[in-house]
């Protein structure tokens, strides 16, 4: 099996400038690090993007880019660099664990209110709108408020277009529910606009941008962060917290924690896996609040 393309550290020494340049770039837009080891994705990201240019190497893009007479093309890298890997229903049990969740939360007698955070192109928040829309079908419960958002611009054109390549709907949808919420348009498939309308999409930077108003009792931010340096992750989780109603849960991927990395949270004592604000006035809350 062939292993990865060679480290970009063995190429020219202006290929270097260029790998420098990109890296930083990605950085400062969302506080993802692309580390030396993996620095070989910057070609495989941006080979598309070479094409679409007629350019032959990363640093004649570079050129491009530090001239600054094209605005977009500091947006095109950035998005072709972001990881959006994602698919509908991702992880199944976390979606059974929050229909529960969403349960106990309506309980409490107020309108529920969900942020998908770091959505990429929608699956996550969409699947959400088909699992809530169909429990209302069936018993009558509210549908809860969805806010989905993403750093790049481009990802979220597409989620709000709902347009998904056969490759993409056949990642984790049932048949089922493919024929009940998506009509066939050529090879793609295309959300239909009530489902579509269940959702708030909007670009935000975690880093960077204040979350979305209001408080939610859910933020599901599931492997957004796994390329962020800590003090970057302790900010953003110090924003997720703000964001959450007292008791509120968050949602990461199977392979994150925030063990170790913020006092603002704590695993949640009902729901495995997920992360809970502690109690309001306890210690461990002020000190995660303080630190951001």
């Amino acid at each position: 099996m062939s292993g990865p393309p060679a480290s970009r550290s063995e190429a020219s020494p202006v290929s270097q400038i260029a790998t420098n340049v990109l890296t930083a770039l990605l950085e400062a837009r969302t506080g993802q690090q692309i580390s030396a080891y993996r620095s070989w994705r910057l070609d495989t990201a941006l080979k598309p993007l070479l094409r679409d240019r007629k350019l032959d190497t990363l640093d004649q893009l570079v050129t491009q880019l530090l001239e600054g007479s094209d605005r977009v093309i500091g947006d095109r890298i950035v998005d072709a660099l972001l990881n959006q890997e994602t698919s509908f229903y991702r992880d199944a049990l976390v979606f059974e664990s929050l229909v529960e969740a969403i349960a106990d939360a309506e309980a409490k007698g107020r309108a529920v209110r969900i942020w998908s955070a770091g959505c990429a192109t929608g699956q996550e928040p969409l699947s959400l709108a088909m699992l809530f829309a169909e429990r209302h079908e069936q018993t009558g419960a509210p549908i809860p408020e969805i806010v989905a958002t993403d750093v790049s611009a481009a990802a979220i054109a597409r989620a709000r277009a709902g347009r998904f390549t056969q490759f993409e709907i056949q990642r984790g949808l049932p048949i089922r529910r493919m024929m009940r919420w998506f009509d066939g348009d050529g090879s793609d498939w295309v959300a239909k606009p009530e489902l579509v309308k269940m959702v708030t999409f909007r670009r935000l930077n975690l880093v960077a941008d204040p979350a979305p108003s209001g408080q939610f009792d859910v933020v599901l931010c599931r492997n957004v962060l796994l390329y962020l340096a800590a003090d970057t992750k302790r900010c953003v989780f110090a924003t997720i917290a703000r964001a959450l109603r007292p008791g509120g849960l968050l949602v990461m991927g199977a392979g994150e924690t925030v063990i170790g990395q913020t006092s603002a949270f704590e695993p949640s004592k009902r729901f495995r896996g997920f992360y809970e604000t502690p109690p309001p006035g306890s210690t461990t809350l002020t000190a995660g609040r303080a630190a951001a």
